[in-house]
């Protein structure tokens, strides 16, 4: 009960809104969906029943209402590889069999990670990370459009620039549609709301290609999306040790991708909507949609941020509107490929390139010079790896490079006041943080040759942080103590005192009930 009470409670007010953006989605899907196939070297169905029912199960059990899933081009630029070496090694028609078995594997993978709790760990994503993670994706979408405007690409993610541009006529008319619908994307919401403008400049540009016969590229130039229902079927693999070896590293890398591009659009959703979504549950929602997929002939997929965009930008807010899209491009598939076939690629190309101007966060231009230098050169590098490689090590290298600078900049606030007590004792007042970063400022802190016979040293404001910090004070202990001095440790947690190994038993540990703190071990002592 308590489910469908919180299912109802996600549909949005306003129906019409979902239904209509829905179909604008399910409508942007298409094209994205086939290329990815295309991609990925498997049919073009295998793309869209992936997006179909990724699409659904998210939509009806997802972390975010709103958010559209599918089968996404971080993905396929992986799984080509694992389809690629399966058809080397095991024969013809075996790659998209594979993948749907290291499909469903990420799916369990990913279920793993929602049951564990993983999902928090997206808040270690900092903000120049994300901001870099937004630009890149931007720059990935509108450079996944400009094939469309080609005759003919080479394979490769770099294809788009050795193929042959359209020319002439053919590409004015292709411009001219682009330039319709962004034209009335961007002006029909100040006359009214209730179409969404995307779905109007995409009906627009299609009954005056229909109109006037222009000769254009049209959806069913990629390829014929006519198809029955999904299948349903268990992968035609050995069910052997073997084959789990071989695509459990693919279906990791699979999770990982799906999980970070999902978690990531769960955030940037949740500053559109001023909402709140749950990053668990959306774990399990596309692990379960990723099993359900790989037995019904689906290559997988994760959040999509531009379908997503467009699904926001158009009024859609609750489960509905991904439920329509996805039934809607089920309807594509079943019902309507011929009519769907004859929209312009052109007016889906201008709707993109509408989401790469709202995704693409235009005021990081203007926090040059505003920011620390180190957080600028971050979002810089996200969105170049972004473009580069994947969302996966972008996201990645723009963690572990924050979590170093801080470390670094952490690590050069420790510092400590010396002064004599009336008794002849010397008292050391440490500040800042002491941890791995920090130990070897913290050493130098000290002059244990020159120091009277009695050493005090208080943390009173500093704070002992992981186990590099315990051994790098228990040296500090011995070594007064081979000096044949009294060292005094004060304000130490009780976990500290506890943890101390040599300290403890060559220098008195004075503790109190403040600071309360854990330290960070990888062994008790």
């Amino acid at each position: 009960m308590q489910f469908f009470r919180e299912f109802a409670q996600t549909f949005s007010p306003n129906i019409k809104n979902d239904v209509l953006s829905g179909l604008t989605v399910a409508l942007a899907l298409v094209p994205e969906a086939v290329a990815f196939a295309f991609v990925a070297g498997v049919h073009p169905l295998v793309g869209l029943y992936a997006a179909f029912m990724v699409g659904l199960v998210t939509a009806c059990i997802g972390g975010r209402p709103g958010m559209i899933s599918g089968a996404a081009g971080a993905l396929a630029v992986v799984m080509v590889s694992l389809v690629a070496e399966a058809e080397r090694d095991f024969g013809d028609g075996m790659g998209v069999q594979y993948l749907f078995a290291a499909v469903i594997l990420m799916g369990i993978i990913q279920i793993s990670a929602g049951a564990l709790r993983l999902g928090k760990f997206i808040r270690l994503v900092p903000y120049p990370v994300m901001l870099g993670f937004v630009n890149g994706l931007a720059i990935v979408i509108f450079l996944a459009q400009l094939p469309q405007l080609q005759v003919s690409t080479p394979e490769g993610k770099w294809g788009w620039l050795h193929g042959e541009w359209f020319s002439g006529a053919e590409l004015g008319i292709m411009l001219g549609l682009i330039a319709l619908t962004m034209f009335i994307t961007i002006n029909l919401p100040k006359l009214t709301k209730a179409v969404p403008s995307a779905l109007a400049g995409i009906l627009v540009a299609s009954m005056l290609t229909f109109g006037l016969d222009l000769d254009t590229k049209t959806v069913g130039d990629l390829a014929s999306i006519a198809g029955g229902l999904p299948p349903i079927a268990v992968p035609n693999v050995p069910f052997t040790l073997d084959t789990l070896m071989f695509i459990l590293p693919y279906s990791a890398i699979f999770a990982a991708i799906g999980l970070i591009e999902s978690l990531l659009t769960v955030t940037v959703i949740d500053e559109m909507t001023n909402s709140r979504g749950r990053g668990n549950k959306e774990c399990v929602a596309q692990g379960t949609a990723n099993i359900i997929t790989g037995f019904i002939g689906g290559m997988g997929g994760c959040a999509m941020i531009g379908q997503s965009m467009i699904n926001v930008s158009s009024g859609g807010r609750g489960r509905l509107s991904g439920i329509a899209a996805a039934l809607f491009l089920l309807s594509f598939i079943l019902f309507a490929s011929p009519l769907i076939e004859q929209i312009p690629i052109a007016a889906l190309v201008g709707v993109m390139f509408m989401v790469v101007i709202g995704t693409f966060e235009w005021a990081s231009f203007r926090m040059i010079g505003k920011v620390p230098k180190h957080d600028m050169f971050v979002l810089v590098l996200v969105t170049v790896v972004t473009v580069l490689t994947d969302l996966a090590i972008a996201v990645i290298i723009g963690v572990i490079v924050s979590a170093l600078v801080f470390a670094w900049q952490a690590a050069k606030r420790i510092n400590a006041l010396s002064q004599l007590q009336p008794d002849g004792a010397k008292l050391y007042k440490v500040y800042g943080p002491l941890f791995f970063g920090s130990v070897t400022s913290f050493r130098d802190l000290f002059d244990i040759d020159n120091d009277p016979q009695r050493v005090l040293i208080d943390f009173a404001d500093s704070r002992v942080m992981d186990h590099s910090a315990l051994e790098a004070i228990d040296t500090l202990a011995e070594r007064y103590s081979e000096a044949g001095k009294e060292l005094h440790l004060l304000h130490l947690s009780e976990e500290c005192r506890k943890l101390l190994k040599k300290a403890g038993n060559q220098c008195d540990v004075n503790v109190i009930e403040d600071p309360n703190y854990k330290v960070a071990v990888d062994e008790l002592a």
